[in-house]
């Protein structure tokens, strides 16, 4: 009488065997979801002047404060404003075009970030000639402690301590996508306001509650 098929192979091999056909599937299920990327979900504005981040339901200028858009890309030149300068003009474009554009929190502003883009920073294809170098942010801080000495590039130190104590807020530069907490706000950076995404927005593309 012959033996069944795994009473033939020595108990060693039958575990090897095993492992050899378990693992991988075990080993695949394992595999972290995060390998994946999530994609954000910026789409233009049907009139093209915007970028809309629909998970968010925020609107994005295609150019920075300064330039204009011409239908295909920005022109001008980008303005370079200390933090107070910066709020005063998020203000007079909310009162002008009776929308709340405000200076972006510093979470908002990475979630524009594409490292996948070239060059890595803005996406070219949202926001066209844009700019590349320390954008302000609306997340401040106050510290009355000495300024950090990090280097940043093209950053007059000189003008970061204002008053009895160094007026800090969040910035993001676009070209290295570094972050930072203590810039500050003396310095002229450039900006890009935001403002929530209007329901015509979100309905033109299909995005409406």
């Amino acid at each position: 009488m012959h033996l069944p098929f795994f009473a033939a192979i020595p108990k060693l091999a039958v575990r090897s065997l095993l492992c050899f056909l378990v693992i991988p599937a075990f080993a695949q299920d394992a595999a972290p979801t995060s390998a994946v990327p999530a994609t954000v979900p910026f789409h233009p504005s049907p009139d093209g002047q915007m970028v809309i981040d629909t998970r968010a339901k925020l609107a994005w200028p295609r150019c920075a404060e300064g330039m204009d858009w011409n239908g295909k890309s920005c022109t001008g030149s980008a303005l370079l404003l200390n933090y107070k300068q910066a709020q005063a003009h998020a203000a007079e474009r909310s009162k002008s075009e009776n929308l709340r554009w405000r200076l972006p929190r510093v979470n908002e502003f990475k979630r524009l970030l594409d490292r996948g883009s070239k060059p890595q920073g803005l996406n070219p294809e949202f926001f066209p000639n844009a700019p590349r170098d320390w954008h302000w942010t609306g997340t401040a801080a106050v510290n009355t402690q000495r300024l950090n000495s990090y280097n940043y590039s093209q950053v007059d130190k000189s003008q970061s301590i204002t008053g009895l104590s160094a007026q800090q807020a969040w910035a993001v530069n676009t070209e290295t996508l570094q972050t930072t907490p203590d810039m500050g706000k003396g310095n002229a950076l450039l900006l890009r306001l935001v403002r929530p995404a209007t329901e015509a927005e979100l309905k033109e593309l299909g995005r409406a509650p």
